[in-house]
């Protein structure tokens, strides 16, 4: 356990998350700061919906106050806080139809590019692969995001889908297939 004295900003995701569950509440906004963004950014690529992306972000720090008590003490936060991501997507696609969001030509996330010309042919670029992303199905876009992040390993992955790292590897191998395929075929101006 970290000092009680600690400055939230010098304290890990996992020692915050644990102050939190243990009931220290107000410790959640440094960790809101640290990761709403990236859990944006996920959302928005995942649903292609600025609206609905905000909302599920707003869901999972709810969660984290709701079942802040099953965070495990020495457990990694990531991997939780991705875990409840998947849960409050899974959620939404209950909800809602299971079609692209309104907005499928929501931007992607801002990126720093050095050149102009080269931001204008990585937009085109983007473009393209957001709608070959946007044209599989919901399950086979949240595995890309979650293997493609850099956030989680296929292990952690694994665990949250309930299957072997393997198996992860050979799902993550399809829907890379499938999204080729999408990405020529959007390319080529094929509906």
């Amino acid at each position: 356990m970290t000092d009680a004295t600690a400055p939230a900003g010098d304290a890990s995701d996992t020692d915050l998350m644990e102050r939190v569950r243990d009931g220290e509440t107000e410790r959640l906004a440094t960790l809101f700061e640290r990761h709403h963004r990236r859990l944006y950014n996920f959302f928005l690529r995942l649903v292609r919906s600025r609206a609905v992306a905000e909302d599920l972000v707003q869901e999972v720090f709810v969660r984290i106050l709701k079942y802040r008590q099953t965070f495990r003490p020495g457990s990694e936060f990531g991997p939780w806080l991705f875990a409840l991501a998947r849960n409050a997507a899974a959620d939404h696609w209950r909800r809602a139809p299971r079609e692209v969001a309104s907005e499928p030509e929501a931007p992607e996330p801002a990126a720093e590019l050095p050149h102009p010309l080269a931001g204008l042919e990585r937009r085109e670029e983007h473009a393209r692969l957001a709608a070959a992303l946007a044209r599989l199905g919901p399950e086979r876009r949240e595995l890309l995001l979650l293997a493609r992040s850099g956030e989680l390993r296929y292990e952690r992955i694994g665990e949250l889908l309930g299957v072997s790292a393997g198996a992860v590897k050979v799902r993550v191998h399809r829907a890379m297939k499938e999204l080729r395929a999408a990405f020529e075929a959007v390319g080529e101006g094929r509906a």
